[in-house]
């Protein structure tokens, strides 16, 4: 159970963003202003980009000055692209939630 209402919040919106699109994988980061970006895996032929590093990419284009949060819905994992670019805007300070489908937290 989540007991952050904010925390909630963003699980909330990665599963309605991974819904609306059918993707894989849905993410939402939360960044230090409060602002939230929620984004899905991109499989493209000739592009291929997890839904944490869709994520990040529109907070750092938005002007994130850095990251609270993240929440990842979906079957899989964190890799260890998305642990290193979480690093690279947040650093160890970063909340990290991962849940399955229902938005149920995963270890």
């Amino acid at each position: 159970m989540i007991s952050n209402p904010e925390d909630s919040k963003i699980i909330t919106l990665a599963r309605a963003a991974r819904a609306r699109t059918g993707a894989a994988e849905g993410a939402c980061i939360r960044d230090t202003d409060g602002r939230t970006y929620a984004a899905t895996t991109v499989a493209l032929p000739h592009l291929q980009l997890s839904a944490v590093a869709v994520a990040i990419a529109m907070g750092v284009s938005s002007g994130a000055p850095g990251l609270e949060a993240v929440a990842l819905v979906g079957e899989g994992t964190l890799t260890d692209a998305d642990r290193a670019v979480i690093a690279d805007l947040g650093g160890d300070a970063v909340t990290l939630l991962v849940a399955d489908p229902n938005g149920n937290l995963r270890d």
